[in-house]
């Protein structure tokens, strides 16, 4: 259950003011259909974290050893510092929509989350916790906590919510989670 809540916890706040929330944001104001839209962010987000996690696991599984742990430790350190820099996304062309609200979602976010730093989290986390089930759902509901409201409330929630100090939350997450692998590391366990 640790895997599932600390994987929910540091997504929902990494997703805030990131580039996908951001394609929420465009999606929903372009397509004013939000049932499809958060479907598309769901299936999208199932599968792009599902094999971030199973990366991160097979990650885990082969290369075990204290100098990977090391460098899971320093990976969540580097999300710290990644998470407190803000994204940005270009403005969808107005050109009409090929597909759908759901395809077109679905794909947008599945490409768009490719190198991401919620992607990378995932990763990170399926090295840590070795749970590719918990991990995904955890990250998966982590991505829907902060797109839903997105999707639903659009632009009024990006300029009620202070961005800055949910970096610095997210960070602080990242930081700790990197200090925890760290020292268990050094310690042996």
């Amino acid at each position: 259950m640790e895997a599932l809540f600390t994987s929910t916890a540091i997504v929902a706040l990494a997703e805030i003011g990131d580039k996908t929330q951001l394609l929420a944001i465009l999606l929903a104001t372009r397509f004013k259909r939000p049932l499809p839209i958060i479907g598309g962010i769901l299936v999208a987000t199932l599968a792009n974290h599902f094999l971030a996690a199973l990366v991160g696991q097979q990650a885990a599984a082969l290369l075990a050893g204290a100098w990977f742990r090391y460098l899971i430790a320093a990976s969540f350190v580097a999300m710290a510092i990644w998470t407190l820099i803000p994204d940005k996304i270009d403005d969808l062309d107005d050109k009409p929509a090929r597909f759908g609200a759901f395809v077109t979602t679905a794909i947008a976010f599945f490409l768009v989350e490719m190198g991401d730093k919620t992607q990378v989290a995932t990763v990170a986390l399926g090295a840590r916790f070795e749970a590719i089930g918990w991990v995904t759902a955890g990250t998966t509901l982590g991505m829907m906590i902060a797109n839903v409201p997105a999707v639903l409330l659009g632009d009024a929630l990006v300029k009620r919510v202070p961005m800055q100090a949910v970096r610095i939350v997210a960070a602080a997450m990242f930081l700790a989670i990197g200090i925890a692998v760290l020292v268990q590391t050094v310690r042996g366990g």
